[in-house]
């Protein structure tokens, strides 16, 4: 097979699984580690995917980089870095401690699995994470209202007049994707106030960005990167990427696989 043709072959596994491994490629094409990562450089240098530590994903999820809200309870089919991720983020949280979950997955995931022996008080703009917290009797909930909208999450001038009033210990915050260049960024500019409501509100920015996020630009930046006290991202995210984030003194934390 020559090169062109497995490129083109890479792109269309890309197409159809959402990602591939530098395994795949190797057991696939019987090709070296080596040269299965010089396809993916070569491929990314074209802009036609983009590499992890551990292979590649479509450029597509630049546009998409799901789930960028949390719209439904169940994500059978999320990886577990969401998880671990999650869990990360849990072994940040004190006792008394006020905390932000924006309206993402990996958010509802500390909702789900937040201890039972520490107080906390949870600000969100998502219904579906202060439902999920109402019945937790060491957790106590402030719902930043407003014009809701489909998705179950607020994020108009009321929120943000409310977010404003706050001092919040520690935000945790995820968006559609996130670059050292480009920040933080979305699908849709009605955020960007809020997200920065939130953040001018709290001693501590935490972003919790899966590899599935990490150096891609969604289409509207809501902040620079500098606004992210630390990161928390998964094994899989490349490292050249994560040094950006160093080299603007974001404490990075890379949770390992299980």
């Amino acid at each position: 097979m020559y090169i062109e043709e497995r490129h083109q072959a890479i792109l269309e596994w890309l197409k159809e699984h959402g990602s591939i491994s530098n395994s795949d490629i190797q057991e696939r094409f019987g090709v070296s580690y080596e040269s299965a990562k010089r396809d993916l450089r070569i491929l990314e240098e074209k802009g036609m995917l983009k590499r992890t530590h551990g292979g590649a994903l479509p450029v597509r999820q630049v546009a998409m980089a799901r789930p960028a809200d949390l719209t439904i309870k169940d994500y059978p089919e999320i990886k577990k870095n969401y998880i671990l991720i999650a869990k990360k983020a849990i072994e940040m949280i004190e006792n008394n401690d006020v905390i932000f979950l924006s309206s993402t997955t990996v958010c509802f995931f500390i909702a789900q699995n937040l201890p039972c022996d520490k107080r906390v008080r949870v600000v969100t703009n998502s219904i579906i994470i202060a439902e999920e917290l109402r019945n937790k009797e060491n957790v106590s909930v402030i719902l930043l209202g407003g014009e809701m909208d489909k998705k179950g999450n607020c994020y108009d001038a009321f929120a943000i007049a409310t977010a404003n009033k706050l001092r919040i210990d520690k935000s945790f915050i995820c968006t559609a994707a996130i670059s050292a260049k480009f920040g933080l960024s979305i699908q849709k500019s009605e955020a960007i106030s809020f997200f920065n409501a939130v953040m001018d509100s709290s001693k501590k920015n935490i972003g919790l960005y899966p590899k599935e996020k990490i150096g891609f630009d969604s289409i509207v930046s809501i902040c620079s990167a500098e606004r992210l006290d630390m990161l928390i991202t998964d094994w899989d995210s490349l490292e050249e990427d994560l040094e950006l984030f160093r080299e603007k003194r974001i404490e990075v934390i890379v949770v390992e696989e299980e």
